[in-house]
C-alpha cells in the first residue's frame, strides 16, 4: 500500500474567521495525530506523532469534496506566503488556513456560508504512506500504525467526514475495497518498495491530470 495514494476523512472541527488583512478565511485541522480512526470496519489506524516530519509539503491543493472536475478553492505552493493555503506542522499534526475569494467565486462563497452555518464540519486529506507498521494482524480487527507519511497532495472540506459511517459502501465503495486490500498486503507480507518513490511520483502526476 506504500505506493499507492489514499483518502482520509475525519470529522474534525473546521470553522470560518474573518481576518483584516486576508478577508474570509477557513481554519481547520485535516490530520490529528495519536487518533485511532475506524477504517471501514476492518481495522484501526493511527497516524502516529512525528508522521509528517518528512512529508513532501511542496504542493498541495484545496478542494471540497475531492471534486477534482472544479477549480481549486486555494493552494500552498512550498508553503510560501503568497500561497492561498498556509500548512502548520505541530505536535498536533497538521492544521491549515485557507484564503477564500468570497468575493470573486461562487463556490467560494458557497462553502464559506455552509462552514458558518456548521453545515460542513470534517476535512479529508489525500496522501501516501512511507512507513507503516501492523498490530494483531492474526485478528479479525488489527491496528495499522502510520509512521511517515511520503507526500499531500490534496485536503479538502468534505460534507460526510467519518468513515465509520454506515453509508460507507454506498458513498465511497473503492475506499472499503482499498481498507480490505490494505489488510490483505499486510497480513502476506508482500509490500514491495523497491519502486516505492518511481510509482508514487507515478500516481502524483496522474492525480494532478486527472486521472484518479
Amino acid at each position: 500500500m506504500k505506493n499507492e495514494l489514499i483518502r482520509r476523512n475525519y470529522d474534525f472541527e473546521i470553522r470560518a474567521e474573518k481576518d483584516e488583512k486576508r478577508g474570509n478565511i477557513i481554519v481547520g485541522r485535516p490530520i490529528v495525530y495519536d487518533s485511532k480512526t475506524d477504517i471501514a470496519g476492518m481495522f484501526a489506524e493511527v497516524i502516529e506523532k512525528g508522521a509528517l516530519k518528512k512529508t513532501n509539503l511542496e504542493d498541495v491543493r484545496f478542494l471540497v469534496n475531492h471534486d477534482q472536475s472544479k477549480v481549486p478553492l486555494a493552494r500552498s505552493r512550498r508553503n510560501s506566503k503568497n500561497s492561498t493555503m498556509q500548512l502548520s506542522v505541530d505536535d498536533e499534526g497538521m492544521e491549515i488556513q485557507v484564503e477564500l475569494d468570497t468575493e470573486n467565486n461562487t463556490e467560494a462563497r458557497n462553502l464559506y456560508s455552509a462552514i458558518e452555518r456548521g453545515d460542513i464540519t470534517g476535512m479529508s486529506f489525500m496522501f501516501g504512506i512511507d512507513d507503516e507498521e501492523w498490530e494483531n494482524l492474526d485478528s479479525d480487527y488489527p491496528t495499522r500504525h502510520i509512521k511517515s507519511i511520503s507526500t499531500v497532495v490534496e485536503v479538502s472540506a468534505v460534507t460526510f467526514p467519518a468513515y465509520e459511517d454506515t453509508s460507507i459502501s454506498a458513498r465511497d465503495k473503492s475506499a472499503v475495497e482499498t481498507a480490505r486490500i490494505a489488510v490483505e498486503t499486510a497480513r502476506s507480507g508482500e509490500v514491495d518498495t523497491s519502486s516505492n518513490k518511481l510509482e508514487l511520483e507515478k500516481l502524483k502526476i496522474k492525480y494532478l491530470l486527472g486521472g484518479f
